[in-house]
């Protein structure tokens, strides 16, 4: 049971209509993930009002909602209800009681890149050593931080929950019911920018997270980016006890001192708090082995043994578009006609579609093999967003990309920046560029496909994978 019926009606500051539950075994915002015992939380969406769900969520076996009093009549004969003023505000309630009844080592994380990856990470390695809840998916903002707050079993050792924002105070807001004892900005970047005057209004942003710090708590930043010096005076000034620094910086307290890839893993020399370790991290990429040791220092800060936490991270696994790897058959029939599809389609600003373009310009080719990259538009950059694209030239050359294709009005700034000899195809959506890109395929190339979310370059994915079927046990790396 994850919150007894009788104990939500104090946090959700709530009246019960009908029969109460013994209790509850999760949170849902969603009739499609909805589980039976769940307790339904009908918040009202920019697409859907959650109150035209509550049906579908008693059919799936909600054991109560939490509906607003401008509907409890209506809905009243369904089943149990929690009537509140404001669905959002009573889902935040919950969330904040849950942190006070934990004992769990809280961890948040921010970031403009590899937020979700070293969520990801800490869950792998704290996991590894004691009951661990972490996000979600990327649920970082208004909704998903108290959502998965809400659902922080009173068990658990280990929670970790990643905090994402577009604006100014966002992420101030919601540190404030997560109460961190310890904090991690992975990186600042120019990410959207159209709601900053510049990248040190980024980092300001992003340096709100060591305001949410308990007292006493650990404040670990990027020593590598230019703001490094903005982050750490807010860092200092928070009431953070211990600042860490991680990065490939002279000085840092997790220095990254070597990185060799392999075929679908790394191997890492670093001196973390003064103790050199050599280990593997279980992904591609120099920047998932620099926030490999923000992951490190984090799980030292909560108690786990650094040797044990290093370890660990051979077992991570990228999550789903961000460097999965998959090798897909042109010819089903013929193993000899395979290539590889890097999927880093999730999201994309300036410095992850660096680092996805560095990625790709070390990824293993036949012989006759070549490198392509598939990008599509980064969104909310301001007016800077036709040079950024632009810039990306510089890095496909230097790292000698043969073949880009592109797609979206942004990307065709790009595309014609480009030396006529890497141009491969350019079209005003994702999807079009898969039939350019399966006539232009051949045995041993390396595809790499990264844009942002409203770009749709995941749809682009999904449609080479069904084309291209993938061979019998072939796990994603």
């Amino acid at each position: 049971m994850l919150w007894s019926g009788l104990g939500l009606i104090a946090p959700l500051n709530a009246r019960a209509l009908g029969v109460v539950p013994a209790g509850v075994n999760g949170v849902s915002i969603d009739t499609r993930s909805l589980e039976n015992g769940d307790l339904f939380f009908a918040i009202t969406g920019d697409r859907a009002d959650g109150h035209d769900y509550v049906a579908a969520a008693f059919e799936r076996g909600a054991a109560a909602a939490v509906v607003d009093e401008a509907h409890a009549d209506a809905l009243k004969h369904l089943g149990c209800l929690y009537v509140v003023k404001d669905v959002l505000k009573a889902m935040e309630g919950l969330a904040r009681a849950a942190r006070e009844r934990t004992r769990a080592g809280v961890i948040a994380v921010t970031g403009s890149v590899g937020k979700t990856s070293t969520k990801e990470a800490l869950r792998c390695v704290l996991g590894a050593v004691g009951a661990t809840h972490a996000s979600e998916k990327s649920f970082n903002n208004h909704w998903g931080v108290p959502l998965m707050l809400a659902r922080l079993p009173e068990d658990a050792a280990y929670a970790v929950f990643e905090i994402g924002m577009n604006h100014a105070g966002e992420i101030a807001a919601l540190v404030d019911m997560v109460r961190p004892h310890v904090a991690v900005v992975t990186n600042v970047a120019p990410v959207h920018l159209e709601h900053f005057e510049n990248v040190e209004a980024i980092a300001r942003a992003k340096a709100e997270i060591f305001g949410g710090l308990v007292e006493g708590g650990v404040a670990i930043l990027n020593r590598d980016v230019p703001t490094f010096p903005l982050l750490e005076e807010a860092a200092r000034e928070s009431a953070a006890a211990h600042v860490l620094t991680f990065g490939e910086s002279d000085g840092a307290d997790a220095q990254l001192l070597d990185y060799d890839p392999q075929e679908t893993s790394a191997l890492v020399l670093a001196r973390v708090l003064g103790e050199e370790l050599l280990f593997t991290v279980g992904g591609l990429g120099k920047h998932l082995a620099v926030n490999s040791l923000a992951v490190l220092l984090a799980a030292r800060s909560v108690g786990v043994d650094t040797r044990k936490a290093a370890d660990a991270l051979a077992a991570f696994a990228p999550p789903k578009g961000r460097g999965a790897r998959e090798k897909l058959r042109l010819d089903p029939a013929f193993a000899g006609s395979e290539f590889l599809l890097i999927d880093e389609s999730y999201n994309a600003n300036p410095a992850s579609m660096r680092a996805a373009i560095d990625l790709l310009g070390s990824a293993p080719v036949a012989s006759v093999g070549r490198r392509i990259a598939a990008l599509g538009d980064m969104l909310e950059l301001g007016p800077t967003s036709p040079d950024l694209h632009r810039a990306l030239a510089e890095p496909l050359q230097k790292n000698r990309i043969d073949l880009v294709f592109a797609a979206g009005p942004l990307c065709r700034g790009l595309y014609d920046a480009l030396p006529p000899a890497m141009q491969g195809g350019w079209a005003p959506e994702a999807l079009e560029l898969e039939p350019l890109l399966s006539h232009a395929l051949c045995p041993g190339d390396a595809l790499m496909v990264k844009g942002s979310n409203g770009s749709k370059m995941h749809a682009l994915v999904a449609a080479l994978k069904q084309r291209f079927a993938a061979p019998a046990q072939n796990p994603e790396a």
